[in-house]
């Protein structure tokens, strides 16, 4: 399993980057679960993780705006993102997410077929009006994206293991195998949680509250990332 850490700006990169992270993976809280940052952002945190580790970027929890999402898309990956990580939200159906996911696609690929889009569903995306994220791994297979993540939409402190149980988690890790997807949990992850992931193993965790001492909006600490890191290798 490779950890993946959320920082917001280059001091927390560096304290993720320090503490042990696998992927750096540049967002913005203040714009919601997924929330996109700036474009000179990502680059800075790409200069500083070049050689070292991959660099991931969220692109918002969209509407379903095809159109949008590519553009934005284009973006993270022309700033020096690895990994372009997109939320479905405001998709409700299989054929949405394969349309959004074509068009995202197909613009990260265009410019770099090396380059990797993650296709981000939600635990609770029955309360957010969202689609089941067991109907992403088919649609991110057909539209050629690489991964396949669960998150929540709604950050209110209730983890993805409130709304998913651990025999849930442990099918759509096995969906996304099955076609090739490779798999990423997120959503409120606590230390308590951590056992059971290490019982999943999907390929990726993504953290940000529990490396900034519980909330989310505080900064990344390089010493609860070390933390969270050895707790995994465990």
């Amino acid at each position: 399993m490779r950890l993946l850490v959320s920082p917001m700006n280059m001091e927390e990169a560096q304290a993720a980057l320090a503490g042990g992270a696998d992927i750096l993976d540049v967002k913005n809280p203040k714009e919601g679960s997924l929330g996109a940052n700036f474009p000179w952002v990502i680059r800075s945190v790409a200069e500083l993780a070049a050689g070292r580790v991959p660099v991931s970027a969220t692109i918002g929890d969209l509407e379903f705006k095809p159109g949008t999402a590519s553009l934005a898309a284009l973006g993270a990956a022309s700033s020096g993102a690895d990994y372009v990580k997109a939320g479905l939200l405001g998709v409700k159906t299989q054929e949405q997410a394969e349309e959004m996911l074509n068009a995202i696609v197909r613009a990260v690929k265009e410019l770099d077929p090396g380059k990797k889009v993650v296709a981000s569903g939600y635990s609770d995306y029955s309360r957010a009006g969202s689609i089941s994220p067991m109907l992403l791994p088919a649609a991110a297979l057909q539209a050629g994206a690489d991964v396949v993540m669960m998150d929540t939409a709604i950050k209110d402190g209730r983890p993805t293991f409130d709304f998913m149980n651990e025999g849930d988690l442990a099918d759509f890790i096995k969906l996304g195998h099955s076609l090739d997807l490779e798999v990423a949990l997120a959503g409120s992850i606590g230390f308590s949680h951590l056992p059971a992931l290490t019982r999943l193993q999907p390929d990726i965790i993504g953290v940000r509250g529990i490396v900034c001492g519980g909330d989310r909006r505080s900064a990344v600490k390089e010493e609860l990332v070390a933390k969270v890191k050895s707790a995994l290798s465990r």
